[in-house]
């Protein structure tokens, strides 16, 4: 018998793991990598996951009824995702990005029928920026949902429950580096907490972009690795709040070029049209996968979207 899902939540999460042999053999890598093909939720990415998390949870404590509108600031994907939800639960939704948002992002937000206001870069650069946007977004929309993907729990909660026993049941336990970046902190948190409750031995990477990979002041306009965001010598107010630096054991700087000629490699390797952050991610787990003191083992990569929301932006740039 086949079977009919009832909605759109029930069809979040349970993506498949799958060997990586073509770009092993690459590399000739002497490392096992899986990937976690997170572009197959409904909406498109790992983000489903998290929205659908925060509003569960929301409605379970009465926090949220149809009609209500659901805000938030976002860099796009868990945008997506929470308008995607809110759309199947019967919910408004309307997000803050900055105004160098890829094209793609912003078609798909209103596909959902989202209300979009766009931020200038240069506002983020001032200081304790997010904490000031984020309380002018609550102002300007009194009694919304604010969802705050960066703050809360529901977030890295949702990956704890799923996201981590997924990967642990698909390798059999026999999983030991788990590579992914870093956006609101919920993925690797979770996920990478759950994965060390049950073997302590379990290595979390992150991916993050170097410097020149981030806009500043003095280089507002840097091409970025999009939705990533850099950890280290970050100031800890200016990390999310469900960033839990103690899942983490090594962080890889890359390039955003790095990044996308890795996602290009995944495409043209494996079939396989993934996101910059996903590219970053790959590009962190081959160097991972080339020490000899990693020879053997299996290493999960967490690829959270597909190309296809960069193309318009790739092509900007070539």
């Amino acid at each position: 018998m086949g079977k009919i899902y009832n909605d759109f939540t029930e069809l979040v999460g349970n993506t498949p793991l799958v060997h990586l042999g073509r770009i092993g053999k690459k590399y000739d890598l002497q490392s096992r990598l899986l990937a976690k093909l997170e572009y197959l939720n409904p909406a498109g990415s790992i983000k489903d996951r998290t929205a659908w998390g925060i509003i569960r949870e929301a409605e379970e404590k009465g926090e949220i009824r149809p009609g209500d509108l659901v805000i938030d600031l976002t860099s796009g994907n868990t945008g997506i995702g929470l308008a995607a939800v809110a759309s199947a639960r019967g919910y408004r939704s309307k997000f803050y990005l900055r105004n160098t948002i890829g094209k793609d992002k912003l078609d798909i937000l209103r596909q959902f029928g989202s209300e979009i206001e766009l931020i200038e870069n240069e506002e983020l650069f001032q200081p304790d920026a997010i904490h000031r946007i984020i309380e002018r977004i609550r102002a300007e929309n009194p009694g919304a949902f604010y969802s705050g993907q960066r703050s809360n729990e529901a977030n890295p909660r949702i990956h704890f429950e799923t996201t981590g026993p997924e990967i642990w049941a698909d390798t059999d336990g026999k999983v030991d580096i788990l590579v992914g970046t870093i956006g609101t902190g919920g993925t690797l948190s979770g996920a990478g907490r759950f994965l060390k409750e049950k073997n302590p031995d379990i290595k979390v990477v992150v991916a993050e972009p170097t410097e020149d990979s981030v806009p500043s002041p003095d280089n507002p306009g840097a091409l970025t690795i999009e939705g990533v965001h850099k950890v280290t010598e970050v100031e800890e107010s200016l990390l999310p709040e469900n960033y839990n630096k103690h899942v983490i054991d090594e962080v890889i700087a890359l390039t955003t070029d790095q990044a996308r000629q890795a996602a290009s490699i995944v495409a043209r390797e494996e079939g396989f049209l993934v996101g910059t952050s996903s590219g970053a991610a790959i590009a962190a787990a081959i160097e991972v996968a080339r020490r000899v003191e990693n020879h053997g083992k299996t290493i999960a990569v967490i690829f959270p979207d597909s190309g296809e929301r960069y193309l318009s932006l790739f092509a900007a740039t070539d």
